[in-house]
Order: structure tokens, then C-alpha cells, then sequence
């Protein structure tokens, strides 16, 4: 195989005196949509936010593109092209949804791509075309959910990360946002997903982890671990 695009090793989180993170080792190869999972209070969360920059690492080594990007900030991330959709969405409640996509696209200058990738999300979200003067704020969390992707997708991400985007939605919007996660993977992007819902992230992804009490425990493809018992009897509810 080639250079990993991102590749963590023995990393390590803390706040204060306590550890979330205690030793994980993960690779994301670029095509790949590899999927991370564990129960609540793993620590997955955790692991995205020094990944991008937005918590400092206590210890190990995230390598980006085959360079460290250990204390690099997450503006210069972005700008490099590791992009993540955070858990809660973050949308720019008193912008519309097309100026929410236009700040997804705040660092290109090309006018014309812009505008012809506003015009391509709203054919993969055809919801947000329809809502496309309303303020995001005022939009169900689905719909929110929907254009946190939308305007992260704006930004020509390298290696898109999403934390939890089907949380609290219906079965009917989470199989929507699954149905545009499998067409992103399939268009090339690279992912990297924390999901609560573990057979969807399993199904959808090429490879994946797992992560128990701050330690990545467990990796593989991602069809071995469905059918692995102890994946099912942990997470899948089987």
C-alpha cells in the first residue's frame, strides 16, 4: 500500500488531569471511507478534534499527507484540505443556505466553480435548493445536517471527517444522509466517520476501528467486523 493520508499513532488526549485519549493508532488511505466506532465516552470524538487541530495533543504523532501536523492549527488544516463536519452541525443560523455554502467556500476564489458546486449541492440535497433563502437556523435537524455537509463538500475537501451526522435524525433522514455518504465514498473523496449507528457505518465503510476506553482495540475490514461476534454483541445490538 501507499503512504497513508493520515495516519495517527499512540495518540493521546487530556483535559486537566483526565485522560480521554490513552493510545490510539489509525490509518486513512486516500479513496477510502474508514469508519471509527465505539461507545459513548470512548473517546472518538476526542480523537476528530486533535485530528484537526481543535484540542492539543498530550502525546503521539498525527501525520497529515505524509507531513506532521502536530500543533498546526485547524484554519491552516482546512486550507490544506482536511475538513471535518463536526457532531451538532454548526450551522450559521441568521445566513441563508446559500450563504451558508458560500462561507464553505470562503478560502477558493474561483467565482465560477463556486457557483457551479452550489449549483451540484443542491442536486445531491435537492431539500436545501428548495429552502435556499431560508435561514438555516429556522431548518429541522436533518435539513441542518444536510447543509453542515453541503458547505463542508464547498470547501474541495481532501479528506472529509464527519462526527455523528445522522445523531438525533429520523431512520428516514439518517438513511438519506447515509444514501449521500456511500455517493460521496463512491466519487473518490476520502472519509473518515464516527457514527453511533455501528452496521450502517460498518456497511457503508471500506475499513474500520474500534474504540473502547481511549485505545483503538480492534481494526479490520469492514465486512470481517460485522460478522465478528464480539463486534455484534458489543455494538450491533446482535
Amino acid at each position: 500500500m501507499t503512504q497513508p493520508m493520515l495516519s495517527i499513532k499512540g495518540l493521546k488526549v487530556a483535559y486537566g488531569g483526565i485522560q480521554a485519549v490513552r493510545n490510539v493508532d489509525m490509518d486513512v488511505y486516500e479513496g477510502e471511507l474508514v469508519t471509527l466506532i465505539g461507545s459513548n465516552g470512548a473517546g472518538k470524538t476526542t480523537t476528530l478534534k486533535a485530528t484537526t487541530g481543535m484540542v492539543p495533543m498530550k502525546g503521539g504523532e498525527i501525520s497529515y499527507r505524509g507531513k506532521s501536523i502536530k500543533g498546526v492549527p485547524s484554519w491552516e488544516l482546512l486550507a490544506q484540505g482536511l475538513v471535518m463536519v463536526p457532531e451538532g452541525r454548526g450551522v450559521f443560523a441568521r445566513m441563508t443556505i446559500t450563504e451558508n455554502l458560500q462561507m464553505g467556500a470562503y478560502l477558493r476564489n474561483d467565482k465560477e466553480g463556486i457557483e457551479a458546486d452550489i449549483e451540484k449541492m443542491f442536486g445531491i440535497f435537492p431539500r436545501l435548493k428548495e429552502r435556499a433563502t431560508q435561514l438555516a437556523g429556522t431548518m429541522s435537524g436533518g435539513e441542518q445536517q444536510m447543509l453542515a455537509m453541503a458547505r463542508a463538500l464547498m470547501s474541495k475537501p481532501k479528506l472529509l471527517i464527519m462526527d455523528e451526522p445522522t445523531m438525533g435524525l429520523s431512520p428516514a433522514m439518517t438513511k438519506t444522509i447515509f444514501e449521500v455518504i456511500r455517493t460521496v465514498s463512491s466519487e473518490g473523496m476520502t472519509l473518515l466517520l464516527v457514527e453511533q449507528n455501528a452496521k450502517l457505518a460498518l456497511q457503508a465503510a471500506d475499513r474500520g476501528y474500534v474504540m473502547s476506553s481511549g485505545e483503538t482495540i480492534m481494526n479490520g475490514k469492514a465486512s470481517d467486523m460485522l460478522d465478528d461476534e464480539e463486534v455484534q454483541k458489543a455494538y450491533l445490538g446482535e
